[in-house]
């Protein structure tokens, strides 16, 4: 597992995932254009990420069955497929449709993490895991600073159409690059087997569980954020551009750094006090947040805090997971983040409800609250003794 290869993992991580976020800046706009109410606009997040949730369960645990390369260069040209459905839509069922087709797809994402994984040391994994994290990192918090930035330039279509392109040349250099067979099938029966394998070990497993209920609600956090802050922001008195309002996804970037530190700090068997740390960071975020009307500096601090502190705890969760049962990486990865999507879900959908009906303070409040909930489940779970160096 060469730097290299590491590196065009997370190249090919971060383009894909990016798909999922590019609409987070254009809710506004797309909500006007489709003739959708505030209150429900975050419906165009939600289908997004139940289609990414359904990815998860249905196609990451193929990983563990088929051809690694042939399985991502399908993904890939039936990705560009979706994204173009959306960018070429007339009304707003076509368009819903193909969101919810994006994030099925974008999940080759995590088949690539899985395989990352499978292929590093298991002295380094932790390493590798992290860096191709941040990737993963940067394409989300780039989608949103692309997205505004080509809305402003071209019109919301653009960004869909641009981005199918893109895939399509991704799609071929991984076929080009990629090894003929990056790993074996490491399982053996059929599909439905491989799926009931993956509900047995979650339900066997208390780390899994944990762990996966931890992602959850720190990434309901996260998506009460970033699926609601273009409303404040695009409205008076602050009335910001799309390209202005993408732009903080830059403040984020600070989460890809996380991303790799969190690895390290992995392996050398700090896992438990890193969550610790980061969920307590992750719950002081809210308060610069809350005066995001009154100072956009609060904002991008309270950004920079919110995502360095998720992709820590998102690290840590899927190097333990993966450790647990490497030769079962592509089932445990793609179980953990069915929780993931289903937290990034709900969060969308009831943040943008909940602004509607009550303001920017009560996202900021119910964000708080979410963080909370970590802390205290991580708090509830964990050993009273020292991690082994």
């Amino acid at each position: 597992m060469t730097r290299g290869i590491t590196l065009l993992f997370a190249v090919a991580c971060g383009t894909s995932v990016a798909n999922v976020y590019f609409a987070q800046p254009l809710l506004v706009t797309l909500g006007r254009d489709f003739s959708i109410g505030t209150a429900t606009v975050g419906a165009i997040v939600t289908l997004t990420q139940v289609g990414y949730g359904l990815g998860l369960f249905f196609l990451v645990p193929l990983g563990d069955l088929l051809d690694g390369r042939r399985l991502v260069v399908a993904q890939l040209l039936l990705l560009a497929g979706a994204l173009t459905a959306v960018g070429t839509a007339g009304d707003a069922a076509l368009l819903l449709v193909g969101l919810a087709a994006v994030g099925l797809l974008a999940v080759v994402t995590q088949t690539l993490v899985a395989f990352a994984a499978s292929l590093a040391p298991p002295g380094e994994r932790g390493r590798v895991v992290g860096l191709v994290t941040s990737g993963v990192v940067t394409g989300i918090l780039l989608a949103r600073t692309a997205s505004g930035v080509l809305a402003d330039l071209a019109g919301w279509r653009s960004v869909y159409l641009t981005s199918a392109v893109l895939t399509c040349v991704l799609a071929l250099a991984l076929h080009r690059l990629l090894p003929s067979r990056p790993g074996a099938p490491r399982t053996s029966g059929g599909y439905g087997r491989l799926l009931r394998s993956t509900v047995t070990l979650f339900a066997r497993e208390r780390l899994l569980r944990i762990r996966a209920l931890l992602a959850l609600l720190v990434f309901a956090a996260f998506s009460v954020l970033w699926s609601s802050v273009a409303l404040p922001l695009s409205e008076p008195p602050l009335s910001l551009s799309h390209t202005a309002i993408g732009a903080f996804g830059l403040a984020g970037a600070a989460g890809a750094l996380a991303a790799t530190a969190a690895g390290r700090l992995n392996d050398r068997g700090l896992s438990q006090r890193t969550t610790g740390i980061a969920l307590t960071l992750l719950t002081a975020s809210w308060l610069p947040l809350a005066f995001t009307r009154q100072s956009l500096w609060a904002l991008a601090v309270g950004v920079i805090v919110l995502d360095l502190a998720v992709q820590a705890v998102h690290v840590t969760n899927q190097t333990l997971v993966h450790a647990f049962r490497p030769e079962a990486g592509s089932r445990l990865i793609g179980g953990y983040m069915v929780f993931y999507s289903l937290g990034s879900a709900s969060g969308a959908f009831a943040a943008t409800t909940l602004y509607a009906a009550a303001g920017w303070p009560a996202v900021c409040a119910l964000g708080a609250a979410l963080s909370l909930a970590a802390l205290l489940l991580w708090a509830a779970t964990t050993p009273r003794r020292r991690e082994p160096r």
